[in-house]
């Protein structure tokens, strides 16, 4: 293990540490139990205190331990010579007595069933090899992560029940959290906890018991993070708060996600053995990943390739053979079928429908922000905000349909195009009677979808017009060829106003709307249009002005 060791790895182990993972799991603690503890001593009888060194655990046998005066004089003898804690037998000291005396002494009491005299020999060897005890839990660790399986959800339990006073949550790479415990996101404000809360016990009338079976739990799932790398400290009064971070590739060599822990301890040693125990976990992590995605494919090349059936098939016969030839085992299912399972699916396949369409935008020069994997991640984000509707690869895009109007479903692909993590632009088709018409909403979501231009914005088709389709004109493209167009008008137009004059006139269809719209008298607009006329430009013929609209719509944007 010494290629994963962190600083602090031989540090020496705290009495937390060793109630919560050490050879005193199951023990009954009172107290904080931050004290590092650095050997152990076997007392007998009150004389045997005058040799305790500080940080010592001081396990009670005999007549130091026969009675709860005895143990309370122990506790006392114990505070003078600054030991780690006090070790007991299960019975010599009430619950609530040793409680009490913990707290006001400010020296841990750990209570145990077995023979003390056993539990001495296994402090005094954690004491003297921490390294060795540290390597115990996470060798611990290996073995509940290994039969926790391909699941996030068992292995952040098994973090979360083997990490005492850790934190720990798992993070994707947009910021929501999958998996984990609310106050393991660094971004959240530190806790002040007290001793007994830090070392996961909340209840004033009962004391922390750890154990080596504890049960795996269900984590709870919250989001946003905030990604550093490595393992740090953040000094505080006292204890002190501090961090780990481990990233989880993806199968591509990318950033899956982030596993982060945090908690408080003055063990200079636990943060790194939280760090070695979140490397283990990445394996198994890496793994459920993959077998989801490959879930999620299968799941999604299912839906579109049923979507593709429904669209490309003839509907079936309405009246069918009452006696049909029974189809071979393992062949390829009839279109009624299809339309049963789609109606399993809860996909609308009758009355009107609407198409829509998602295209992601890319800069100039540069390929799609989507890859062929991306469509299971598509597919979750269209559903959530359209509902049950199918998904289909569409370029490098998704298409569709939905039994929402166009003014609801325009409305509903702009929340999703909200919640996507690519620019995208939306379009949404004509409403049509049927599957038989979807053909001709595709057609028109996927022009609107053209039209639609900025990411973020939909477009309806139903309502899509020669400005937008001018609007939808790559302007950087076209401004040199349009500048040649108008060129010997640009070389007498000082201050833009007969480009203005003429683009309002070829928009407006005429001088009169065109002197309205600019706000002058239509005899200026006479005017100005014969010296367009004077510098070379037929007015009157069609592909002249066709030309000229475009060239100026271009120049004018």
């Amino acid at each position: 293990m010494s290629g994963v060791r962190g600083p602090g790895w031989e540090a020496p182990v705290t009495v937390a540490e060793l109630v919560n993972a050490g050879p005193l799991a199951g023990a009954r603690m009172y107290g904080a139990g931050e004290n590092p503890v650095r050997g152990v001593r076997i007392v007998d009888e009150p004389s045997v205190f005058a040799t305790v060194t500080p940080h010592t655990a001081v396990v009670l046998i005999g007549t130091a331990a026969s009675g709860g005066w005895a143990v309370e004089m122990a506790m006392r003898r114990a505070w003078e010579q600054a030991a780690a804690c006090v070790i007991a037998p299960a019975g010599g000291l009430s619950e609530g007595s040793g409680e009490v005396l913990a707290e006001r002494l400010g020296v841990t009491l750990i209570f145990v069933d077995e023979d003390p005299l056993v539990v001495a020999v296994r402090v005094a060897s954690a004491a003297s090899r921490p390294d060795a005890a540290r390597t115990q839990l996470v060798a611990r660790c290996a073995t509940r992560l290994a039969g926790a399986g391909a699941s996030a959800r068992r292995v952040l339990g098994v973090l979360n029940a083997e990490l005492p006073g850790t934190s720990v949550a798992f993070l994707d790479r947009y910021g929501a959290t999958l998996a984990g415990r609310r106050d393991a996101r660094t971004d959240q404000p530190a806790r002040r906890d007290t001793p007994r809360a830090a070392m996961g016990d909340t209840s004033r009338d009962k004391p922390y018991e750890a154990s080596r079976d504890t049960p795996l739990e269900a984590s709870r799932a919250v989001s946003r993070e905030a990604p550093h790398e490595g393992t740090g400290e953040a000094a505080s009064a006292g204890r002190s708060r501090w961090s780990a971070e481990v990233e989880v590739p993806d199968e591509e060599g990318g950033v899956l996600g982030t596993l982060v822990a945090a908690g408080s301890s003055r063990s200079p040693g636990w943060p790194a053995v939280v760090r070695t125990v979140l490397e283990l976990a990445v394996a198994p992590l890496t793994a459920w990943a993959a077998r989801e995605r490959l879930r999620a494919s299968r799941d999604f090349a299912l839906q579109a390739s049923l979507a593709e059936r429904l669209l490309t098939e003839p509907e079936p016969d309405p009246d069918p053979d009452p006696d049909p030839a029974p189809r071979p085992r393992g062949g390829v299912e009839d279109t009624g079928s299809a339309r049963a399972a789609a109606i399993a699916l809860g996909w609308p396949i009758r009355g009107p429908l609407t198409a829509y369409r998602i295209r992601p935008l890319a800069e100039p020069g540069q390929a799609a922000p989507v890859g062929p994997g991306d469509g299971p991640l598509a597919y979750t984000l269209i559903t959530a905000a359209l509902g049950q509707v199918p998904v289909l690869t569409r370029g490098d895009g998704w298409a569709g349909w939905s039994a929402l109007g166009p003014s609801d479903l325009a409305e509903r692909l702009g929340e999703t195009l909200r919640s996507m993590p690519w620019p995208c632009a939306g379009g949404a088709g004509a409403q049509v009677e049927g599957l038989g018409g979807l053909a001709e909403s595709l057609l028109g979501a996927e022009a609107a979808a053209y039209v639609a231009g900025g990411a973020g914005v939909v477009r309806r088709a139903d309502r899509m017009g020669p400005a937008e389709l001018l609007g939808a004109l790559p302007t950087a493209a076209l401004r040199a060829p349009a500048a040649v167009v108008l060129r010997p008008l640009l070389a007498i137009d000082r201050d833009g106003t007969l480009l203005e004059t003429l683009g309002a006139v070829l928009d407006e269809g005429g001088a009169l709307r065109a002197a309205e719209r600019l706000g002058v008298h239509r005899n200026t607009i006479t005017t100005r249009l014969d010296r367009i006329k004077s510098a070379g430009f037929d007015l009157d013929d069609a592909p002249t002005r066709l030309a000229l609209q475009l060239a100026c719509h271009v120049m004018l944007r």
